[in-house]
C-alpha cells in the first residue's frame, strides 16, 4: 500500500534577496582568507559534523523525498543517503593522504632539486544541485569542496522543495554560513548567484542550462565542472545473456521512474533478438512492480506537471509494447517500452529523463557504433555481450563519460572510478579522490638546492648552444 505518513513542510521562499547572496559571499571570503579551512583537523571535524547531521535527519530526508516525488525508501537510501555516507566514510579515511604534498620525479637539468605538487583550495565554491537526486547530487560535491578546504554556497533545486528545505535546515543547524550556506530560490536566484564571482562552480543539470552556467562563469574566468546528460544507449548484442540484460536494463531504466542522468535512454538491440528481449523486459517490469505499477510502493513519480506533460507527449511516438498508461493527478507514467521508433521522432531529439524506453535495432555492431557516433557523446553507455572482441570494439570506437559492460548504472557505485561526462554530456569528473582533486588547485613547487649553480644558463651565452643540445639529448 502507498505510504500515508508524508512530511508536511512549507515550501521555501521563491526568491532569495540579491543582497543576502552578496553578504554571504563577503562573509565566506573573510572566513576563507582567515585560513581556517587550511587545517586538516578542521576539515575532518566539519565532515564528521555533516556525517552526524545526515544520520539525525535520515527519516526526514526519506519523508521529504517521498513527498516530492514518491521516491521509495530503498531507493532514497541506496542512491541518496547511503551513497553520501559511503563518500564521507571514504573521504575521512583518506583525506590526510590525499592532502599531503605529492613528490614527483625530478629532471636532471634542475639538479640538485626536489619537486612537489601541493593541493590548495580554490576558495569559495558554488554548488548548484538538480532535482532528480536532490540530496546526493548536492551533498557529494559539497564533500569534495569541504575536504579540499573550500567554503561553499549550495543551491538546492526548487523543484523538490521538501527535500531542499530539510537540506537547508540540516546545513543551517550544523554550519556557520560563513563556511557553508544554503541559498534557496528559483531561476532569478540562480541568476543572482551566477552574477557573482566565485572561485569554482559545480553544476549538475541539463545541457541547456549548463551552457548558461559556463557562459556566466566565463565572465569571471571561473573554473567549472558541468555534470550534464544526454542520450545514453544500452546496446544488446546477439550473443548477450538476454535474461540478465533484460533484468539489469529494466532496473537501471526504471529506477527513480527513469529520472536518472545515466539511465539507459534508448535500447539498441540486434534485430534477431529484439522480440525476445522486449518480452523479457516486459516480464521483469511486472516482476519488479506488479501487474499495476501505480499501486507499487517501489515505483516513483514524475517530479512535476511540466515534466509529466512533456513525457506523456512522447507516448505518441512509435508503438507501445509495455506500459503506456498515465495518471496526471498523481504524475504517474507506467514503465513503458516503445517500439518502431526512429531518430526523427521527438523522443529521440532530447534526453528522455523518464520511464519510457524506445527500442531501436541494428544488424551489425558497426552499424550500432555508427548510430551512437552520429550523435553527441553520451554521459553513459552500456553494452551487453559475451564476446571479448565485441566489447573491445565498443570501448575503442565509442566515446562516452563512463559506463558498464553487462550492467547499467553500477559504475557510479565505485568511488575509485571518476564520474563525469564528455562534450555535451559534461566536463570534469568527481567521486572519491577525484572529488578532492577537482576542488583543489594543483600548485607545482620546485625546491632548488643552493650548493651547486652551473653557469650554463646565464648570459653571456657565447658558444654554449652545442653543449646545451648535447645535454638535452642526454636527458
Amino acid at each position: 500500500m502507498p505510504r500515508t505518513n508524508t512530511i508536511r513542510i512549507a515550501p521555501a521562499p521563491v526568491e532569495t534577496d540579491l543582497q543576502r547572496v552578496q553578504a554571504l559571499l563577503r562573509k565566506q571570503r573573510e572566513f576563507f582568507d582567515g585560513g581556517h579551512t587550511l587545517d586538516l583537523n578542521f576539515r575532518k571535524e566539519r565532515l564528521r559534523d555533516l556525517q552526524q547531521a545526515i544520520r539525525q535527519h535520515e527519516q526526514e530526508l526519506f519523508d521529504a523525498m517521498y513527498t516530492d516525488f514518491h521516491k521509495p525508501e530503498m531507493e532514497a537510501y541506496a542512491t541518496e543517503v547511503g551513497f553520501v555516507e559511503l563518500e564521507l566514510k571514504l573521504t575521512l579515511k583518506n583525506l590526510k593522504n590525499w592532502a599531503k604534498p605529492q613528490r614527483v620525479k625530478e629532471s636532471l637539468i634542475n639538479f640538485p632539486s626536489r619537486s612537489y605538487i601541493h593541493s590548495d583550495p580554490y576558495g569559495i565554491a558554488l554548488i548548484i544541485g538538480p532535482w532528480n537526486y536532490p540530496f546526493q547530487l548536492l551533498l557529494n560535491p559539497l564533500i569534495g569542496a569541504m575536504a579540499a578546504g573550500n567554503c561553499a554556497i549550495v543551491k538546492p533545486s526548487e523543484l523538490t522543495p521538501h527535500t531542499s528545505e530539510v537540506v537547508a535546515k540540516m546545513i543551517q543547524n550544523n554550519f556557520d554560513d560563513s563556511y557553508v550556506a544554503t541559498v534557496q530560490g528559483g531561476v532569478s536566484t540562480t541568476q543572482h548567484l551566477l552574477q557573482q564571482r566565485f572561485d569554482y562552480i559545480f553544476f549538475t543539470g541539463s545541457t541547456q542550462v549548463g551552457k548558461i552556467v559556463m557562459k556566466a562563469a566565463a565572465e569571471h574566468l571561473t573554473p567549472v565542472t558541468l555534470e550534464l546528460g544526454g542520450k545514453s544507449p544500452a546496446i544488446v548484442a546477439q550473443d548477450a545473456d538476454l535474461s540478465l540484460a533484460a533484468r539489469r536494463i529494466a532496473w537501471g531504466k526504471f529506477l527513480n521512474a527513469g529520472q536518472t542522468c545515466v539511465a539507459p535512454d534508448y535500447l539498441l538491440v540486434h534485430e534477431q533478438v529484439k522480440e525476445e528481449l522486449i518480452q523479457l523486459i516486459s516480464q521483469y517490469i511486472q516482476n519488479f512492480y506488479g501487474e499495476d505499477p501505480q499501486q507499487s510502493p517501489d515505483y516513483a513519480r514524475i517530479v512535476n506537471g511540466r515534466h509529466f506533460n512533456r513525457l506523456s507527449s512522447f507516448l505518441k511516438d512509435g508503438i507501445v509494447r509495455a506500459g503506456g498508461s498515465t495518471d496526471a493527478s498523481s504524475r504517474y507514467i507506467a514503465p513503458t517500452l516503445l517500439d518502431q521508433v526512429t531518430w526523427q521522432h521527438p523522443i529521440m531529439q532530447e534526453e528522455i529523463f523518464g520511464p519510457i524506453l524506445p527500442v531501436l535495432t541494428f544488424t551489425s555492431l558497426d552499424e550500432a557504433i555508427d548510430m551512437v557516433r552520429q550523435h553527441e557523446k553520451p554521459l553513459a553507455l552500456y553494452f551487453f555481450s559475451s564476446d571479448e572482441q565485441k566489447k573491445e570494439q565498443i570501448l575503442k570506437h565509442t566515446y562516452f563519460g563512463g559506463g558498464c559492460i553487462n550492467d547499467t548504472i553500477s559504475h557510479l557505485i565505485n568511488p575509485n572510478l571518476p564520474f563525469g561526462g564528455v562534450g555535451h554530456s559534461g566536463m570534469g569528473s568527481y567521486h572519491g579522490q577525484s572529488s578532492f582533486d577537482l576542488f583543489s588547485q594543483q600548485k607545482s613547487v620546485l625546491h632548488r638546492g643552493t650548493w651547486l649553480d652551473l653557469p650554463l644558463r646565464y648570459p653571456p651565452y657565447g658558444n654554449r648552444l652545442p653543449m646545451l643540445r648535447k645535454l638535452f639529448k642526454w636527458l
